[in-house]
Order: C-alpha cells, then structure tokens, then sequence
C-alpha cells in the first residue's frame, strides 16, 4: 500500500517573523526555511507505518517554487521513498493545494494519505478537508494514533471531551496532531541518501488543475505591542479600568 505524504516549506519556527514594510504579506527574503512541522509528524507516522510492514511505499508532496526540491530532500531523509515537486511561482491557497493533490491521488492510488493538520504559516487547517471532500475519501482529523487492522485504519484523535476513536475504510485521509509521534533526527548518512532518490517534477498545467487564488489578501500587520502593566489602589480602581478602557465588562 503507498503512503502520499504532502509538507509545505514554511519560514522556521524558531525565526522571528517580519511583515513587509508595505503591509503585503510576511517578509520571506533570507529567512531560513524548513519543512512544516506538522508535517514532519506526518512523514515520521507514515515511515513507521512502513517499518512495522504495513505501508509499502511513502511517496512525498510538494506545491510550490523549486526550493520545496529541499523540503522533499528532508522528507527523503526521513525515510521518504521517493518524492514528487509541483512547481509554481504560483500563491498556492489551500483549495488549489487540495485540488493538486486529488490529481496526484487520482495519478498514484495511495491507500492513505497523511498531512500536517496545518501549516504554521498560514494555519488555515483547511487542506486535508478539503482534499477529503474532493477525492470522496473518509477521513479523520488530529490524529493522536493511526493503526491499520484488517484492511482498515483506526485513528485516535482529540475531542474537547477527550479521546474519540474512529474505523475508516480505505482509502483514506488523515491529518496529524503534535502528539502522535516525535519525528527522528535526520542523519548525515540518509541525508546523502536523499540525494539519490527519485523526484519528479511537475507543473500544475500537467495536472489539470488551475491554481489561480479565490482569496486575495488586503493587508497584512504585525500585533499591536503589549502594553506594560499596572498596579491599581484598590477593586474600584480596577472595576473602573476594566470597565472604561479595557470595556471587558
């Protein structure tokens, strides 16, 4: 059975982020860039799927410009068997994410597919709904553990009242939370590896799908800066503060 695994390159998490001076997006020049998270969680459920001789093939996805080629290379260190780029210059929203992806579950037949359940760019939690909608797949969201029994794959995954337990026929699609597993250091020695293996490269055109964004993005602002705090003489001070200038009651 294959595995389809999509990571998105994502500014790093430990990089303080930077709005454009002109309010247009998020400044990405000479910021380091690494594979999402989540999705990191993703590959590492989907190799250990491998490893325990369930899963045959893990294949890694990428949409977006030819430095994702990096993104892919990490995941095929990871222990990726191959991986597939689908280049664009492109603002890829996660619809046209979605509909790529269902062109490559149509091209590749996995038996599941395994996401991040968002990037931590963007976190619209959007992608893997959707492509679950599109490909008339089952699917099953924050996923805190993934087994596969009998030609089926039951997923754990957390509810405001707890733990909620799913049985999805497949195939399937399933999205992953922080804690379902803690990806592995990736080594030098498979980092070489990586070099070696096959990446295919395609443009959305070879796909049928037309990326052209729904959503357009009217400004983007950093926070407003928190402001210090202060010491109140007494309750009717404080009653008066968060009634007249924090009016939070």
């Amino acid at each position: 059975m294959k595995v389809l695994v999509p990571v998105k390159r994502v500014v790093d998490y430990n990089v303080k982020v930077r709005v454009k001076s002109d309010g247009s997006g998020v400044d990405i020049a000479n910021v380091k860039m690494s594979m999402n998270p989540f999705d990191e969680i993703a590959i590492e459920e989907a190799v250990r799927l491998r490893e325990k001789g369930v899963v045959t093939e893990v294949i890694a996805v990428s949409c977006g410009v030819l430095q994702c080629q990096e993104t892919l290379r990490t995941a095929m260190a990871i222990g990726a068997d191959r991986a597939i780029l689908v280049e664009t210059d492109a603002e890829l929203q996660p619809l046209a994410v979605a509909k790529l992806l269902k062109a490559l579950v149509d091209k590749e037949q996995p038996g599941l597919v395994i996401l991040g359940k968002q990037a931590i760019d963007d976190d619209c939690n959007q992608t893997g709904q959707m492509l679950a909608a599109l490909a008339q797949m089952p699917q099953g969201t924050f996923a805190s553990k993934v087994e596969l029994v009998d030609g089926h794959v039951r997923v754990t995954r957390e509810i405001d009242g707890g733990a909620e337990t799913l049985t999805l026929s497949l195939p399937a699609v399933i999205t992953t939370d922080l804690r379902l597993n803690e990806p592995r250091y990736v080594t030098l020695p498979n980092i070489m590896k990586a070099k070696k293996k096959q990446m295919d490269v395609f443009k959305p055109a070879d796909l049928g799908v037309d990326v052209t964004p729904r959503i357009k993005t009217l400004k983007v602002e950093e926070p407003p800066k928190r402001s210090a705090g202060v010491k109140v003489a007494d309750v009717a001070a404080l009653v008066d503060k968060l009634k007249n200038e924090a009016k939070v009651i």
